[in-house]
């Protein structure tokens, strides 16, 4: 397994303003003008205003209310794909996120959004070939295609900032060539400045849904993910770990610049047909071998791969789940948090003090904030059925549910949830839960999730259990996680 990333150092990054590539059919490179970008961002909002006078007019006229609400919801869908999908950066990424938390929503609402968002999670407008072979030479020099015996044009998958193609590298191995998007970078942070703006728009989906936490959280975040090269180290840092896993396979580093990435090419069954139209089997594998990542890549890797959506994952012919994208990570040099694991036993034991007590060491309770133990247990041990028993099957019906319990203002359990507080030490790692969550309820599948986190979650396991040295044995094989 390769450790080093090595090859062709990046160039000066691209500044020329974008131009269109007749030879396309009419695709532009990413649009990268602030007023451009803000005046296509401005026009979701008004155009879901304009959708919904005109349902109005509609229903004056006697058009039933369900089927013109039910036409608003899949135009507006439509709307966001188009205008996040086509302007890629930040706004794309946005949307990618978003979909992950759309088995949150109750399904006639969910449902027209479904389609429209998850298509961003594996598809966008591709770029001209010609824009594809310009960003190639600037990264790996005038003669870059003596790297590759041959190169397919046609990218192959699309993501947020970039996109992906086939290739056969020098060596005859087949490899997966991720460009970035040129203008990627100024685009990525203004549109999530600007889509801060979009956040009532987006309240649609969900009266409780706010989405300013998230887009703060990603902003904080992108900016890493703009150069490769930081990208390549932290995949192959991963790669390293799990090299010869009997369930977990990541593709090794070949070679990375600043704007374009080059790894093993990887063959597999995205989660996102999973989600569509999988098999019980293939549910419950994804699940459960998608769970195994979630708590291990900590222990093993000593980082947490940060975005948890199914176009990241592939369930491969051998069986085992393949894992792509490694742009967003969380660094835990020093594994998943004790506590985390500590809490979730002494919840699953009832000692309601002792959940208090932990909650308050950690920052969960504010100083001088006086809380009910009870109340708090109660608070937690639904999150907690997942882990309660041998088996668990996420659905989106229980996932509808939690969001309720705790999004209705109107609730108890939403009432105390604003007394608690999230340190920012476990803010991504909080996320980052959630997405997977989302996954997981997409997927439907059921799988042992209680014997992976005693597995691998330290202080989950009772102290001194056969467990409990499994964890800190695998602790002990962690691979050093590279630097920030």
């Amino acid at each position: 397994m390769q450790g080093a990333v090595t090859g062709p150092r990046a160039g000066a990054p691209h500044r020329a303003a974008a131009r269109r590539e007749d030879d396309t059919g009419g695709v532009t490179d990413i649009p990268r003008r602030a007023v451009t970008r803000s005046a296509k961002l401005a026009a979701l909002p008004l155009g879901i205003a304009g959708r919904a006078t005109l349902g109005l007019g509609k229903r004056i006229g006697g058009k039933p209310a369900e089927a013109v609400a039910a036409e608003l919801q899949a135009r507006t869908a439509e709307q966001l794909f188009q205008v996040l999908g086509q302007l890629k950066g930040g706004a794309m990424k946005a949307g990618q996120a978003l979909s992950v938390f759309e088995a949150a929503l109750p399904e006639e609402v969910a449902a027209p959004y479904r389609a429209a968002l998850t298509r961003l999670q594996e598809a966008a407008p591709a770029l001209p070939a010609a824009t594809v072979h310009r960003v190639l030479a600037e990264q790996l020099g005038a003669e870059w295609r003596s790297l590759f015996t041959s190169f397919d044009d046609a990218p192959a998958a699309a993501a947020s900032i970039g996109q992906v193609h086939r290739a056969v590298w020098s060596d005859g191995r087949p490899v997966a060539v991720k460009i970035q998007y040129p203008g990627a970078g100024p685009a990525l942070l203004g549109d999530l400045k600007q889509l801060g703006r979009l956040a009532r728009a987006f309240s649609v989906l969900s009266p409780g849904l706010d989405v300013k936490p998230l887009l703060a959280e990603l902003r904080e975040r992108v900016a890493e993910e703009l150069d490769y090269r930081l990208e390549a180290e932290s995949q192959q840092a991963f790669a390293d770990a799990y090299d010869g896993d009997p369930e977990v396979a990541v593709p090794s580093v070949v070679t990375g610049t600043e704007q374009v990435l080059v790894t093993e090419w990887m063959e597999g069954l995205p989660l996102s047909a999973v989600v569509r139209e999988g098999t019980p089997e293939q549910r419950d594998r994804a699940a459960g071998l998608l769970a195994r990542f979630l708590f291990s890549s900590p222990v093993l890797a000593g980082l947490l791969h940060a975005d948890p959506h199914p176009g990241n994952f592939r369930l491969m012919p051998d069986g085992r789940l393949g894992v792509l994208d490694f742009g967003a990570v969380a660094r835990l040099p020093d594994g998943s948090p004790e506590p985390i694991g500590r809490i979730t036993r002494l919840a699953l034991d009832g000692d309601a003090q002792g959940v208090l007590r932990a909650l308050t060491d950690e920052g969960f309770v504010r100083p001088g904030t006086v809380l009910d133990a009870e109340a708090v247990l109660q608070y937690l041990l639904p999150l907690l059925e997942p882990v309660r028993s041998e088996r668990f099957r996420f659905t989106r019906e229980w996932l509808r549910a939690e969001a309720l319990r705790l999004g209705d203002p109107r609730s108890p359990a939403a009432a105390l949830g604003r007394q608690l507080n999230l340190p920012p030490s476990y803010l991504l790692i909080h996320r980052v839960t959630l997405g997977t969550i989302g996954v997981l309820c997409q997927l439907a599948g059921e799988a042992p999730f209680r014997e992976e986190m005693a597995r691998w979650q330290p202080g989950f396991a009772p102290p001194g259990s056969p467990a409990a040295q499994e964890a800190a044995a695998a602790a002990r094989r962690r691979v050093a996680p590279p630097a920030p």
